[in-house]
């Protein structure tokens, strides 16, 4: 028989409460949560799910109701804080609930130090760091998701930007003390240090997480610094990244599968700026037709503009003088879209220079 807390609620583990909550939500939505879960917690749920033979709708309301709640406390310590969720929760749920539901978190989860921060508007945010040291930028960077982060370094001045791209790729751990102090500067009251340890944060993957994101004339521009500066840390960044003379390193079936979805536009932009190697691969996996017309286009554009203009233009169809910022923003285009079929596994990208196979 199932044992019950004080309040008359059954006592169940993780999983037993997870299979119940998936159970409850039904098959359409479980299956979308599977998507985002390892093998091992999907083989333990699917084993919990078959071995649970009925919920009551008692214990079906107390796990929906413990769900709800913790994703209450999540939302409110991302918007303010633990101490903000705590305040928040208490008023709706009394002091001894909402204790019990942050101590749940807390127990469980790592709050990310500039949580507040990640939900800001990039804008907004580099109006509120860019003054500071490069160091400073560099950590709060680090904690941000590779888009934000991008955002904002792209928008540092150039001899800022590889400077704060270095810091973030030699950062090992940083203290709690250091990242409180910083975001104490920041007078924003944010998530608590659960976890005493050293934080690991940083470090070349994190860099490279951003480059593959900023636009393609940042990515040159931090590169091109660090090869002249950190020639050892620049080598190993871009054995890591992917840019869109890479496309050598895909199969021709890879190849094939990555033009179904470019733009044809797209694609002669991107060219005319190509060198002959990538034009004679992506010309030889397009049908000679598609191909014609593609070298037609690209005759058609002219010479490529190597000094930028300021002023925003519609999207490229056929130029005579074409930007060279149109022809990596192209290229761009093209690379995130082979990196969007890399992470759905469509094609895997030999990296390093190895012998690895392509399939």
């Amino acid at each position: 028989m199932a044992r019950q807390n004080a309040n008359g609620e059954k006592n169940m583990d993780g999983v037993e409460k997870a299979a119940i909550l998936l159970i409850a939500l039904g098959p359409e939505k479980s299956a979308q949560i599977f998507k985002h879960l390892k093998e091992d917690e999907i083989e333990q749920l699917t084993l919990e799910i078959a071995n649970t033979s009925s919920v009551s709708p008692q214990t079906k309301e107390q796990v929906l109701n413990d769900f709800y709640e913790v994703c209450l406390a999540q939302q409110y310590i991302a918007e303010g804080g633990i101490g903000y969720a705590k305040e928040l929760l208490e008023k709706s749920l009394g002091e001894e609930k909402a204790k019990a539901v942050i101590g749940k978190l807390t127990a469980s989860l790592q709050v990310r130090p500039f949580e507040f921060i990640r939900r800001t508007d990039s804008s907004q945010l580099l109006n509120f760091i860019q003054d500071e040291h490069p160091q400073t930028i560099a950590l709060i960077l680090s904690y941000l998701p590779p888009s934000q982060a991008s955002a904002v370094i792209s928008s540092l001045p150039p001899e800022k930007q590889a400077d704060v791209a270095r810091r973030i790729a030699q950062m090992d751990r940083t203290s709690p003390d250091v990242i409180k102090q910083v975001e104490k500067v920041l007078e924003r009251k944010l998530s608590s240090l659960v976890n005493q340890d050293y934080t690991i944060v940083g470090g070349v993957d994190a860099i490279v997480s951003i480059l593959n994101s900023v636009d393609r004339g940042t990515e040159k521009h931090i590169m091109e610094t660090l090869e002249v500066e950190e020639p050892e840390l620049a080598d190993e960044i871009r054995k890591k990244m992917f840019v869109f003379e890479d496309i050598l390193l895909l199969d021709d079936r890879a190849i094939q599968r990555v033009l179904r979805d470019v733009d044809n536009n797209d694609l002669a932009v991107a060219l005319k700026g190509a060198n002959e190697e990538v034009q004679n691969v992506i010309f030889k996996n397009l049908s000679k037709r598609l191909a014609a017309m593609i070298r037609e286009d690209m005759e058609f554009m002219g010479p490529v503009r190597m000094k930028d203009v300021e002023e925003a233009q519609p999207d490229i169809q056929y130029l005579h003088n074409i930007r060279m910022r149109d022809v990596e923003e192209s290229q761009q285009k093209i690379v995130g879209i082979i990196r969007k079929l890399e992470d759905s596994a469509e094609i895997v990208i030999s990296r390093g220079g190895g012998d690895e196979i392509i399939v």
